[in-house]
C-alpha cells in the first residue's frame, strides 16, 4: 500500500493501514488539514469535484463531511475534470479546491489534489504548510450552528465548454466546415461527458465513443501512452477517421491518434498547439525539463523565447507568469492556455488542435511530419524500501560530470556533441525514477535510455 504527499497533492492506494494507504482516516485528515489552512486565510468555501473512480463516491463524502465539519460551506461539482474544477474555483469565490483523481494512476488509487483561491495548484509553501497542520492535527472544528452547508452543482462543465467555444483562439466555423470523424477514448471517467459534450458544440460532424461511460472501471491503464491505446489507433484507421482523441480519468492530459492510426506523440499535442498559437499571438513558451526541443524550436522559429521549467504544473505555471508565455505546458500532453486558466486543460487543447487542423488543410500525420522528428524513451525503475535516490542521482551526475548537466529538477544531462539528452528525477506522485532520454533517432534514445538504466541498477545492487 502506498501514500505519497507531495506537491502534487495527497496520492495514494485505497485501503490498507492508516499512513500507509489513502484510507478514510487519512482522507480525512488531509482535508482536515487543508480546509483548517483555508480557515486561516480567511476562505469561506471549497469547490470539489471528482472523476469516475469506484472509490470517488466514499472519498467525496468524506472530504465533503470534513470541511463542512470545520464550518465551510462544500460546492460538489460532481462528476467532473480537473480543469472544471479549476475554472470553477475564482468564478465561485472560493477559497481553494480539491479535485479527487489520483490522474493517470490505475484503479487501486486516489488523491486530494489541493488548488488555491485562483484555482491554481497550492506553491510548495503553501503545501508544507498544509502537511505541517496535518502532522500537528491543528484542527478546530465548527460548533453545531456554525457547520457549512453543501451545494450540489452540474453545470460547469457546459460552463467550461462556453467559455472554450468564445475563446477568440477557436474557429467553431472552420472545424465544422471540416466535417471531422472522430473517435474519442476516455477510459471510462469523466471525459466520456465532457469530450462527446465539447465536439458536439464545436459542430463535429460524426463522433464514435469508445469507453465514455463513467464507471470508473478503466478498460485499460489509464496513462495514455502508446502501448494503451492501442484500441482506438485500430478503430481510428479501420473506420477512416481523421483523429482519435484520448484523455486520462480527470482529462487534463491529451494524446492524439492520426487518421493513419498511429499516435501523433504526448510530446507534439503541445508543439504542435503551441505552433497554431504562435502563429496568431506572439510571444513566449514553456515546458517542463523532461519535455521535447521541438517546442523550443517552433517558438524560435515564431520569434519567441522558450523556457524549460522544473517538472510539475506549478513549476511551469510560476515559468509561464515570469515569462509572461502566451501557451505552456508539458509533455505529458497537458496544455496551459493563460488567458483562459493557469491549468492542464485537455478540453481547450482539443479545441484548439481541431482548430489548427481544420485551418492547416493537412491531415493529422501531414501536420505531425511538419515538425522537427525527435524521439523521447519514457522509462522508470521501481523503487523500493531504504534506496537512497539523492545519492544515486548524484553519482550518476558524478559520472557524466564531463557534459553539460542541470540539477534544476533531478539531474539533466546534454549530451551536446550528439544532440541528445538523458533526464533523471524522483516522481512526485508514484514510488519510482523516472529516466526519459531523447534523440533524433529512436533507437539511440532507446539505447541512451537503457545505458542510465544499466548505471542505476548497478549502483541499487551494489548498496
Amino acid at each position: 500500500m502506498t501514500l505519497i504527499k507531495s506537491i502534487s497533492g495527497i496520492r495514494g492506494t485505497i485501503g490498507g493501514s492508516p499512513g500507509d494507504a489513502l484510507t478514510p482516516v487519512d482522507i480525512v485528515k488531509y482535508a482536515a488539514a487543508f480546509g483548517t489552512w483555508i480557515v486561516s486565510r480567511k476562505g469561506k468555501k471549497v469547490v470539489i469535484g471528482r472523476d469516475a473512480r469506484i472509490s470517488g463516491e466514499m472519498v467525496t463524502t468524506l472530504v465533503s463531511a470534513t470541511l463542512q465539519g470545520l464550518g465551510l460551506d462544500v460546492i460538489d461539482l460532481g462528476l467532473s475534470t480537473t480543469p472544471t474544477v479549476e475554472i470553477a474555483v475564482p468564478r465561485e469565490k472560493a477559497g481553494g479546491g480539491i479535485i479527487l483523481t489520483a490522474s493517470h494512476n490505475p484503479i487501486q488509487w486516489n488523491a486530494l489534489k489541493l488548488l488555491n483561491e485562483k484555482g491554481e495548484f497550492i506553491s510548495a509553501a503553501d503545501g508544507q504548510e498544509v502537511l505541517a497542520i496535518a502532522a500537528a492535527e491543528k484542527f478546530q472544528f465548527a460548533e453545531v450552528l456554525k457547520l457549512g452547508c453543501y451545494t450540489r452543482r452540474d453545470d460547469y462543465i457546459k460552463k467550461h465548454i462556453d467559455l472554450i467555444i468564445r475563446h477568440k483562439l477557436v474557429d467553431v466555423k472552420a472545424i465544422r466546415k471540416a466535417k471531422f470523424s472522430v473517435v474519442v477514448d476516455a477510459v471510462n471517467s469523466t471525459g466520456g461527458i465532457a469530450v462527446p459534450e465539447l465536439l458536439k458544440a464545436l459542430g463535429v460532424s460524426k463522433v464514435k465513443k469508445l469507453y465514455c461511460e463513467p464507471t470508473g472501471k478503466f478498460v485499460h491503464n489509464p496513462e495514455p501512452l502508446p502501448e494503451n491505446i492501442v484500441t482506438i489507433c485500430k478503430e481510428v484507421k479501420k473506420g477512416k477517421h481523421d483523429l482519435g482523441i484520448v484523455v486520462d480519468p480527470d482529462v487534463d492530459r491529451l494524446a492524439l491518434v492520426q487518421e493513419d492510426g498511429k499516435p501523433f506523440g504526448e510530446e507534439y499535442t503541445l508543439v504542435a498547439i503551441a505552433d497554431y498559437v504562435l502563429s496568431r499571438k506572439k510571444g513566449n513558451t514553456v515546458s517542463n525539463l523532461s519535455s521535447t526541443r521541438a517546442l523550443r524550436d517552433v517558438t524560435e522559429r515564431a520569434g519567441g523565447k522558450y523556457t524549460a521549467a522544473a517538472v510539475g504544473e506549478v513549476n511551469v505555471v510560476i515559468a509561464m507568469k515570469e515569462t509572461k508565455a502566451v501557451i505552456g505546458g508539458e509533455g505529458n500532453g497537458g496544455i496551459i492556455v493563460p488567458d483562459l486558466h493557469y491549468g492542464r486543460d485537455a478540453l481547450i487543447g482539443i479545441a484548439l488542435f481541431l482548430t489548427h487542423l481544420a485551418r492547416s488543410g493537412k491531415t493529422a500525420s501531414e501536420l505531425r511530419r511538419s515538425y522537427p522528428p525527435y524521439f523521447i524513451s519514457k522509462n522508470k525503475i521501481e523503487l523500493t524500501a531504504g534506496i537512497n535516490v539523492d545519492k544515486v542521482l548524484d553519482t550518476v551526475r558524478g559520472k557524466y560530470s564531463a557534459e553539460r548537466i542541470s540539477t534544476v529538477d533531478g539531474v539533466k544531462i546534454d549530451f551536446e556533441k550528439e544532440k541528445e539528452w538523458v533526464h533523471l528525477r524522483k516522481s512526485n506522485t508514484e514510488p519510482i525514477i523516472r529516466i526519459y532520454a531523447e534523440s533524433r533517432d529512436e533507437a539511440k534514445a532507446d539505447a541512451l535510455a537503457k545505458r542510465i538504466i544499466r548505471d542505476i541498477e548497478a549502483l541499487i545492487t551494489s548498496v
